[in-house]
């Protein structure tokens, strides 16, 4: 087969190449950043097969209202794209029922299900296998009532396989000592995993993608187009022509696959994170403040945490008080955190209103594929959508229903 043009070197679009490279296909990675140093970069490096409860939820409606009135809610949408995510908004609510909830987190769970094992598959040989390390996840509450194994989030995991303890006051203090006193409970999956460095992952990945022959190009994409031979990618750095290109460009490729007449519903899920270099206490598992819905680990760069989901335009600035919001949640989690330097950072992830990717070839555009719309949970979703992407484009049998990640649902 003749080398694959790639758009966007995010971690999707690497473990892409990376599985098709093991298939013997020459790949092209294109991309304006260095690859695996947006979005995948600073995430909260969480691996969980069993992180698949989506987004909307019964009772959101509810909440959101208190969530957008509070300078520390988990969600805002900036004032002037208002107007934009209101469609949106409401589409993702009516994929909110109890019946919603299970069909996507069965999707979820498709491409969440051998997380770990998948991305200890890419690492091995790389000198870098411990960047993926065994972890629990920790869901901790300030109410301990609320802590469930019998609530519908709970319910959802462990019907799809996931092993889950609860934890109360002291167990909670014995496994996690530098939570604040507050939390009463939590409850945690266990057989997880976590990234001691996201943005590393990428690098690390992306050497031995060239080391198996990949080809990785810093450029703008400028344009896409479809030729009597395939197609023909546009870029600060001349064109290129490939039977087959596949789109893994975050929260631009809606903007991308825009021109050829394809308009579909992706939001810019814009979140921040907060690092502590010079903390004074360390987490030992991925921990997650079930009332600020932000997540914080232990990393080689320090303590971060990350959250908040922030609705607005892919390019606009990032805003301070977004990040301000995230480092008081992390204060109010870990007290003893310190008063040392404190690095932030925002990155836009990319969002449908059912929580569920696009995966598969592109309707009525032979040679098209796209892989884009994994919401916050890109980085855990990315070795199995590599995976699928290159069983698709080399015409190898998938052994599953991709109905669910079709851009025809829309």
């Amino acid at each position: 087969m003749e080398q694959v043009t790639i758009i966007g070197a995010g971690v999707v679009g690497i473990c892409t190449a990376l599985s098709l490279a093991e298939k013997g296909v020459l790949v092209r990675l294109i991309d304006r950043d260095a690859p695996g140093q947006g979005a995948s970069y600073g995430n909260a490096g969480v691996v969980a097969p069993h992180s698949i409860v989506p987004n909307a939820a019964p009772g959101l409606w509810k909440k959101l209202p208190g969530w957008l009135l509070s300078k520390d809610g988990p969600v805002r949408i900036r004032p002037e794209h208002v107007l934009k995510f209101l469609p949106w908004g409401l589409r993702a609510l009516r994929h909110s029922s109890v019946a919603e909830v299970r069909r996507i987190a069965a999707a979820m769970e498709v491409l969440n299900r051998d997380n770990v094992a998948l991305y200890r598959r890419h690492l091995a040989g790389t000198g870098h296998e411990d960047l993926i390390r065994d972890s629990l996840y920790v869901y901790a509450y300030r109410d301990g009532i609320a802590a469930r194994l019998d609530g519908l989030d709970a319910e959802v995991r462990q019907g799809l396989g996931a092993k889950m303890i609860r934890l109360s006051q002291g167990d909670l203090r014995d496994l996690e000592p530098a939570l604040a006193p507050e939390f009463e409970a939590a409850l945690a999956v266990v057989d997880q995993g976590r990234a001691t460095n996201p943005g590393r992952v990428g690098a690390v990945l992306t050497e031995k993608l060239v080391r198996m022959g990949g080809e990785v190009i810093r450029a703008q994409v400028q344009g896409l187009s479809r030729q009597e031979a395939g197609w023909r990618v546009e870029t600060t750095a001349g064109a290129f022509e490939s039977a087959k290109v596949v789109v893994t460009a975050g929260a631009w490729s809606a903007r991308i696959l825009r021109p050829l007449g394809l308009r579909l519903p992706l939001q810019a899920e814009r979140g921040y994170h907060v690092v502590f270099p010079e903390a004074e206490a360390e987490l030992r598992n991925s921990v997650m403040d079930t009332d600020a819905k932000i997540v914080a680990s232990s990393m080689e760069m320090g303590l971060r945490a990350a959250g908040t989901a922030e609705f607005g335009d892919a390019d606009a600035p990032a805003d301070p008080a977004r990040a301000a919001a995230v480092e008081r949640a992390l204060r109010g989690l870990v007290p003893r955190v310190g008063q040392g330097r404190v690095e932030t950072w925002m990155g836009v992830r990319p969002s449908f209103p059912d929580s569920l990717p696009v995966i598969g070839e592109m309707p009525g555009m032979a040679g098209l594929y796209g892989g884009f719309g994994h919401s916050h949970w890109g980085f855990m979703m990315a070795p199995k959508t590599g995976d699928m992407l290159a069983d698709l484009v080399t015409g190898a049998r998938v052994n599953m229903d991709l109905s669910a990640y079709s851009a025809d649902r829309f």
